[in-house]
């Protein structure tokens, strides 16, 4: 039984091996914590990345790629900076949660996983975000009334914005792009061939 267990336990850390970017050095994690510590959204992890990192070697697949976790990750890179042993954990993080989502397993009304969603579609259509659609496609993600409210909270920072050009009224005919969006959108799409033949090969 305990044969079967380790080679169980095995699976899901080679899984994330050959399918996380730098998913190789969760072996390395030595427990420390220093991470946990140095993370400013410390108080709201479910599971904190040593934790994730223990719970990939002892074989918790489920809980790991449904956890709510890997959204929480803000990229600050404080957890890289102190880490003694210098892990990529905000590139294990993003990886496990991108991971996540093209198994479908993200969770349900993760805010985080949205927003995400939301400035990839806005920078992938023009090559440039589109301050005010973005900000308005995340005043009102939740609905017509909690985005009117939120709209009337943000509406000094939005005049601040507007003021010192950070934002265009005008944005909402359109906006800004690069000048070649034509060769963007191939950029992309052989990004996303190149991905495809990556997860076809590790799959």
């Amino acid at each position: 039984m305990s044969n079967q267990i380790e080679k169980y336990r095995r699976s899901f850390l080679s899984e994330v091996e050959a399918n996380v970017e730098e998913g190789d050095m969760v072996k390395m994690c030595m427990q420390c914590g220093v991470c946990s510590g140095s993370c400013p959204m410390q108080n709201h992890w479910e599971h904190p990345p040593q934790e994730i990192f223990m719970m990939i070697r002892a074989g918790k697949r489920e809980e790991v790629l449904s956890s709510s976790s890997m959204w929480m990750c803000t990229s600050c890179y404080n957890c890289i900076a102190r880490c003694p042993r210098g892990l990529p954990i905000t590139h294990i993080m993003h990886g496990l949660a991108t991971y996540a989502k093209r198994l479908g397993l993200v969770p349900k009304e993760q805010p985080t996983a949205k927003f995400g969603q939301m400035f990839w579609d806005n920078l992938s259509k023009k090559g440039r975000v589109n301050e005010l659609k973005l900000g308005l496609a995340l005043y009102f993600m939740n609905g017509i009334g909690p985005g009117i409210k939120k709209s009337l909270e943000m509406q000094d920072v939005g005049m601040g914005m507007m003021k010192t050009g950070r934002m265009n009224p005008m944005e909402i005919l359109g906006g800004h792009s690069i000048k070649d969006t034509a060769g963007f959108s191939k950029m992309l799409a052989k990004a996303f061939e190149i991905e495809e033949g990556n997860i076809k090969n590790n799959g």
